[in-house]
């Protein structure tokens, strides 16, 4: 059966809390519905089609991790369930939806890398640098680091991610919350990724985002996806060369070769795209877990 595309949700009755690229949150009180559609944005840019089922995808993996982590590492997570007052919704909520708690955000996009692809590559080749860190000399692309690196980033004027150096993230937060997100986001990275290589899937890197939720540093938003992490596949991995991912890497490669200029409005994906990129969320989601995608491999059986 074909899975429909989800561009946007709208919920009478039901305050529209903030709607990203990607999530819609609905403000339920205390608490958020926080919503993934099928959108995707590329170069900070959303694409006119989405990508089917990939907010189940988002959703089903961030639970996992959410749950994964609880002992170690608190989250805005509650529940995958929905409420009950959203029931006559449930075609279109169900499995892209999760219900958290309001959290007071950090303006901060906390990178950890434990290999050297996409910015962080760029910067390095131009002065052996990544993030204000001096790397050794001679390393070859999508090569392992020493030790993972943790690279802060916010948005800058124009709406893009910009890199800046702990430094500059002391400035704006403090030297004690700079030091806490480092250490708890290169704590998150070093499970993960232990974890993930167990399974055939190398995490590159991943950006979180943290909050806080009564007083307490909590990871907030997404965690450990294909939206935001580099993973690519054990098997084929072998630097020197760009590698074969589960994310939307496959996405950003195809418009690069299109000539597009990384300026609205983006190119339309053509069906070929849309069809491998599903399958590559769906193909991480199942080597992570060891498990079928809720709502999605049910559904096409």
């Amino acid at each position: 059966m074909e899975m429909p595309v989800v561009l946007n949700v709208e919920l009478p009755g039901i305050p529209l809390f903030r709607r990203g690229k990607v999530r819609e949150l609905f403000d339920l009180g205390d608490t958020l519905l926080l919503v993934a559609t099928d959108r995707l944005s590329a170069f900070d840019v959303v694409l006119p089609n989405g990508i089917p089922g990939k907010g189940i995808v988002l959703t089903q993996l961030s639970a996992f991790w959410f749950e994964w982590f609880a002992e170690r590492v608190p989250s805005h997570y509650l529940t995958t369930e929905l409420p009950e007052q959203f029931s006559a919704y449930r075609g279109i909520l169900q499995g892209r939806s999760m219900l958290v708690r309001k959290a007071e955000r950090i303006p901060v996009e906390c990178v950890a890398r434990g290999y050297l692809a996409g910015s962080a590559w760029a910067e390095y080749r131009t002065s052996g640098m990544v993030a204000g860190v001096r790397l050794p000399c001679g390393l070859r692309e999508s090569e392992r680091l020493p030790e993972p690196l943790f690279t802060p980033a916010v948005k800058s004027d124009t709406g893009h991610d910009e890199n800046i150096t702990f430094d500059e993230l002391v400035k704006r937060v403090g030297e004690e919350l700079a030091e806490r997100l480092r250490e708890r986001t290169l704590e998150i990275y070093v499970a993960a990724e232990r974890y993930a290589r167990e399974r055939g899937v190398i995490i590159a890197d991943t950006k979180l985002e943290f909050g806080w939720i009564g007083g307490e540093l909590a990871v907030i938003d997404e965690l450990l996806t294909p939206d935001s992490s580099r993973f690519w596949d054990v098997e084929q991995y072998e630097p020197g060369r760009p590698q074969p991912s589960f994310d939307k890497q496959f996405v950003r490669d195809w418009l690069l070769a299109s000539g597009w200029n990384k300026q609205p409005p983006a190119p339309a994906l053509p069906p070929d795209v849309v069809e491998k990129t599903a399958e590559k969320y769906r193909e991480a989601y199942r080597r992570l877990t060891g498990r079928p995608v809720p709502y999605l491999d049910v559904r096409e059986r």
